[in-house]
């Protein structure tokens, strides 16, 4: 049975041993020891069925991506209308020739094989056909202020490929992938990359199928170590790692490409950027509008930027945290710097309109990845309920996830009564789960329920995860 945002009457409930409110009590009582839960599930109509801690802070974890993307959508025309793309320019300094690269927050350049759109090689050809000759490759990402990550990123995720850095000049996600292969037992694995990190590689290879490579790199240095072991009967690895100066490495890119057309290039990489300054918080800047920079006047080639609706499903539905945040600055750019601070000011208008009390909600982040974010079941259920009475409600509900079906949820509720009928949004950081989103019931009701779990001991995260499952489950099977 399809989701459905009709308000249809609620049937009256009557107090019983197995009331939802007692089943989700029951449920939820083989949680792990000293985790703490906060539930809210309500009908479309606002009646609370199942109510625990909702007025509690938790971190939301990607939770909060709900609310990035919930203020993406009621600003999408705005957004679309004034998006624009990657492009490149020449720049003349005498009789030198300098390349450079303008990031303008589209996260989706690609310089893969096998790229069709948002391609990096078409404005590597467009540059190749106008000159033979350049000096230096410079990535621009001053579009956006210099806040490559938010406050309460932990530092150890920076080096992984869910931490990697923000930047309006993006390629790749922003990720360097490493491939590893086993050699003979007792030997050396064997490493494929990009080249843009000089690795060390001190992983061996050893008897069996498993493997247990680990990667060390300090903050800002484009030194890997990989140490740990490969099975000698494994298959080939895949890894992927964040990149630190994503500008930096845009140009590097694009420099290699260019070589790559016979174009000779004889100076360095570099990177342009606007530090951030007083001016790209609006509470400093008072009542004195943001002046942008202006831009070049004209691009040599310019790549068209794809539809933002399109990108909304990948944040939601992958969980993708640099999206994420490239679509906070997004909308931080239409009113302001296109700070994280210029996005918290649209986020408290955007959640006042919906009824939202600022005590309920607080980021830090527009992906989830600060420890800093916190949210309360309530605030999270009034979102959904705000969302769902919006002209593109339905649009923003098809981005989520499908329980049993795909995306984040496409391995949790399968062969149970809410596959195909749960649509949530998940959340997953150091002991810290979410789940948020509606519900069809067996009678054909749709709920709309957040749960939040915080504080679980280590490795007890999965235990609570199927706790919760169950719970969801039993509701929907009582009503």
């Amino acid at each position: 049975m399809a989701l459905s945002f009709s308000l249809a009457p609620a049937k009256a409930r009557t107090p019983e041993a197995s009331s939802p409110q007692s089943l989700a009590e029951q449920k939820l009582a083989d949680r792990p020891a000293g985790s703490r839960i906060g539930l809210l599930v309500t009908t479309m109509e606002g009646e609370t069925l199942v109510s625990i801690a909702p007025d509690q802070r938790f971190i939301p974890a990607s939770n909060t991506k709900m609310f990035t993307t919930a203020i993406g959508y009621a600003q999408l025309p705005l957004l679309e209308r004034n998006a624009k793309g990657t492009g490149v320019r020449l720049e003349k300094h005498g009789s030198a020739t300098d390349v450079v690269l303008h990031g303008r927050g589209d996260p989706r350049l690609s310089s893969a094989d096998d790229c069709i759109q948002n391609c990096l090689q078409k404005l590597a050809d467009a540059v190749a056909r106008t000159t033979r000759h350049v000096r230096h490759v410079i990535g621009d990402d001053s579009w956006l202020p210099d806040e490559r990550w938010s406050p309460g990123m932990s530092w150890n995720n920076i080096q992984s490929r869910y931490g990697t850095a923000t930047s309006a000049l993006t390629l790749d996600d922003n990720e360097l992938v490493v491939t590893v292969a086993p050699g003979v037992v007792g030997a050396a694995a064997s490493l494929k990359s990009t080249g843009y990190y000089d690795i060390e590689n001190r992983v061996v290879t050893v008897a069996g199928k498993e493997e247990a490579v680990v990667a060390d790199r300090m903050p800002n240095s484009r030194t890997m170590r990989l140490t740990g072991t490969i099975g000698a009967q494994a298959p080939v690895i895949t890894m992927r790692y964040g990149i630190d100066d994503p500008a930096h490495f845009a140009a590097w890119r694009l420099r290699e490409l260019l070589r790559a057309r016979g174009v000779r290039v004889d100076g360095d990489i570099d990177a342009r950027r606007r530090p951030l300054t007083p001016a790209d918080d609006p509470k400093e800047r008072g009542t004195v509008p943001f002046v942008a920079p202006s831009g070049p006047p004209v691009m040599l080639a310019e790549l068209k930027p794809q539809p933002l609706a399109e990108n909304m499903m990948r944040i939601n539905k992958e969980s993708q945290n640099l999206h994420s945040e490239l679509m906070l600055r997004r909308v931080a750019r239409q009113s302001g710097s296109g700070s994280i601070a210029d996005g918290q000011a649209v986020m408290r208008q955007l959640m006042s309109q919906a009824g939202l009390t600022e005590t309920s909600y607080d980021f830090s982040d527009g992906s989830g990845m600060s420890t800093y974010n916190r949210i309360t079941p309530r605030a999270a259920v009034g979102l959904l309920a705000w969302i769902a009475r919006q002209s593109w409600g339905t649009a923003w509900r098809d981005t989520l996830p499908i329980a049993g079906r795909d995306g984040t949820l496409q391995n949790r509720f399968k062969g149970t009564l809410l596959e195909g009928q749960l649509f949530a949004k998940t959340g997953s950081l150091n002991a810290s789960r979410a789940l948020s989103g509606y519900l069809v019931t067996r009678s054909g009701r749709t709920l709309i329920f957040s749960v939040l779990a915080n504080d679980m001991p280590d490795g007890t995260d999965s235990q609570a995860t199927a706790a919760v499952d169950r719970m969801l489950v039993a509701i929907a099977e009582a009503l």
